[in-house]
């Protein structure tokens, strides 16, 4: 059965500021946005980066273990966060080093490029896929700390599993919509080059749309998506069954 997506009403919204994942301030999620992902909270900025490294990873038809080898890797190396420098001349989400022949620094801060150049060079490791998930992201980042990768796989794994869809509505974030005048941006461009495209088969690659979706929301001014019974506000920053939501993505 092929599943669409589809567009509903898109609202405009202005983009607040970031949260820091697991501050302990006590402040509202609505008013510190945020995500999570099972236990794992996130920064907005944090899940954006996340979303595009799953998405690379899926719509290079990459099983779901290159994702979550990806997802440890960037947690090891940046955070997450889609740093401008770093060690010598590291730069980006995976701290990938122009000297070393990963590329010019302006392609590396790209975060759909800078994942694409760390799965090609993932799947040219022979048998990645049978080695331990810190043996497969030294061999392609070759660190100066090699086991370090292993203490964020049980993270890495969670959140991939949330992004590709083989969790449905693994994810979610929570801010307060502010309303802004200019027309809305249009996630739908974005959307072709993410999980498959707008058209597809299979629930679970429906399912990592709708979390491409929800990472996103705050930048595209989204703040309702739905899919299969259920449906995601900003408001609530949670995924409720809703009768009224079809099988069909939407979002407004």
């Amino acid at each position: 059965m092929t599943v669409r997506l589809r567009r509903r009403g898109l609202i405009a919204l202005l983009a607040g500021g970031l949260a820091l994942a697991g501050c302990g301030s006590g402040a509202s999620p609505a008013a510190v946005p945020q995500c999570t992902a099972g236990s794992l909270i996130l920064t907005v900025e944090q899940a954006q980066n996340a979303a595009t490294i799953a998405a690379v990873g899926t719509r290079l038809g990459l099983p779901n273990h290159a994702v979550t080898v990806a997802l440890a890797t960037a947690l090891q190396e940046s955070k997450l966060r889609n740093l401008p420098d770093g060690d010598r001349d590291s730069v980006g989400l995976f701290q990938q080093r122009p000297s070393q022949g990963w590329g010019p620094p302006a392609k590396l801060r790209v975060p759909r490029l800078s994942s694409a150049a760390f799965y090609r060079r993932l799947v040219a490791v022979p048998g990645w896929a049978a080695l331990p998930l810190t043996e497969a992201a030294q061999r392609v980042q070759r660190s100066g700390a090699p086991d370090a990768y292993a203490q964020w796989e049980d993270q890495a794994r969670g959140l991939a599993r949330a992004l590709t869809g083989e969790v449905p509505a693994g994810l979610s974030c929570r801010f307060r919509p502010v309303r802004w005048p200019d027309p809305a941006l249009e996630p739908t461009a974005a959307l072709e080059l993410g999980p498959g495209g707008l058209t597809h088969t299979g629930a679970a690659r429906t399912w990592a749309s709708a979390a491409w979706l929800v990472a996103h929301a705050l930048a595209y001014g989204v703040t309702v998506v739905s899919l299969s019974g259920q449906t995601w506000t900003a408001n609530s920053g949670a995924w409720r069954p809703d009768a009224k939501a079809g099988s069909v993505l939407a979002w407004r």
